[in-house]
């Protein structure tokens, strides 16, 4: 016979409404979400394997045509916050459909731009706008999903978000090798546009969400809250020096690849963000790696997956730079995945702000690894962008290994309260 507290941990799991894998709309759901992962970075990085081709076009430098993704991931972690506020009072599901619809609507003019300016400019505004999305994402989620599936449903975002930046890359790069950059892009809105459709018309309405108000005051002192926690500004900085790895080594990898001794054509380079597709399964896999090895564990064995790439792709053997991009590539997606889901898990209440300041640490990294990484190729060749790449996995690790320290010492502490 059952005991007392088995039949109340049953009724407690059967009065639980939230989604979980077989539950009516979880499927649809996870459907919605990966689409919306999809676009966002598809739109994001639309211009980063086109890279060569515009510097061509406007007769750019490197580090002049890199600003065509930094502006946009940089005005993105500037204004996920704002959105993210008004996410609590007019809600997840709306935000993020406003948040596509605009940033969509954008991709369809971004082919259009007269100059580099011009293009820097409205990838900026797409930026902006795509900041309503992954905040809301991830607050959605935690509201939506129960705990025990909350880090496989994020993996599974993460990895819409991999597939998307796969996918854009290698259609923009065949697309502007057959007819030029300009309608590479165009294709790449066009794409976007068919995932957004897909996100509105599968998302379950949610049922979990309860309105806000819009306060400046009660919204600084979240903000304070989740910036005086230890834990979450760990996990903020991680995010963020993960990204500064990833943003340097794909804004720059174009131009490595395009110049001797690989001299590869723009539609090559494109087909190789197919790495990518190993980044949706590290991603999706990230909760099982945290079952198991726990989550500095798992946070280990990514930042060690990415240094090893990073070393390996100085080789001027073009077998050796690929596997180099899988190692960095599946190291990063699989900390990401890590970091962001212990952001939702560790945030008690304003879920949204914990969110928003991860992606705002998380694009800025982006912005800065991208900026950092085509001065460094400009100034030391590829081994320039390596070793900002290597200084930054430091980073992580001593960031992990102080975490590890601090769960020790309070463990030590508690110990003799406990006995």
């Amino acid at each position: 016979m059952p005991s007392a507290s088995t039949r109340a941990a049953a009724t407690h799991a059967s009065a639980d409404t939230r989604l979980a894998p077989g539950a009516p709309g979880h499927r649809r759901m996870s459907l919605a979400l990966f689409a919306a992962g999809l676009a966002a970075f598809t739109l994001l990085y639309s211009t980063q394997a086109l890279l060569p081709a515009i510097s061509a076009g406007f007769g750019a430098t490197a580090s002049a045509a890199s600003w065509t993704v930094s502006a946009a991931t940089g005005a993105l972690a500037l204004c996920v916050l704002p959105l993210s506020a008004l996410s609590e009072r007019f809600g997840r599901r709306t935000l993020m459909t406003a948040s596509l619809s605009v940033a969509v609507a954008l991709a369809l003019l971004v082919p259009l731009a007269p100059n580099l300016e011009s293009l820097v400019v409205l990838r900026a505004l797409q930026g902006a706008a795509l900041a309503g999305l992954p905040a809301s994402a991830m607050a959605y989620l935690a509201e939506e999903v129960r705990p025990k599936a909350l880090v496989g449903a994020i993996g599974l975002f993460v990895a819409g978000n991999s597939i998307g930046g796969m996918s854009g890359r290698i259609v923009s790069g065949w697309v502007a090798q057959l007819w030029g950059w300009r309608a590479g892009l165009a294709a790449v809105g066009l794409l976007s546009l068919a995932c957004a459709v897909a996100f509105r018309a599968l998302l379950p309405k949610a049922r979990h969400f309860t309105p806000g108000t819009l306060n400046p005051k009660a919204l600084a002192r979240t903000v304070r809250t989740h910036l005086s926690d230890p834990l979450l500004m760990r996990l903020y900085a991680i995010g963020a020096l993960f990204m500064t790895v990833f943003g340097a080594v794909y804004t720059v990898i174009g131009y490595r690849l395009v110049e001797a001794p690989f001299s590869l054509p723009q539609g090559v380079i494109g087909s190789v963000f197919l790495v990518y597709l190993v980044g949706t399964v590290s991603s999706a896999a990230a909760g099982k790696l945290v079952g198991r090895l726990g989550r500095r564990g798992a946070l280990y064995l990514a930042v060690s997956t990415t240094a090893a790439g990073l070393l390996l792709s100085l080789s001027d053997a073009l077998p050796a730079v690929l596997a180099g991009l899988v190692l960095i590539t599946a190291g990063f997606f699989a900390g990401h995945a890590v970091a962001s889901s212990s952001v939702s898990r560790t945030a008690r209440t304003g879920r949204a702000q914990a969110s928003a300041l991860y992606q705002s640490a998380y694009y800025l990294g982006s912005s800065a690894g991208g900026t950092l990484g085509a001065v460094a190729f400009h100034a030391g060749g590829w081994t320039g962008t390596v070793l900002i790449g290597l200084v930054a996995v430091l980073g992580v690790v001593s960031i992990t290994l102080y975490g590890t320290h601090s769960a020790r010492v309070e463990a030590r502490r508690l110990r003799p309260a406990t006995a």
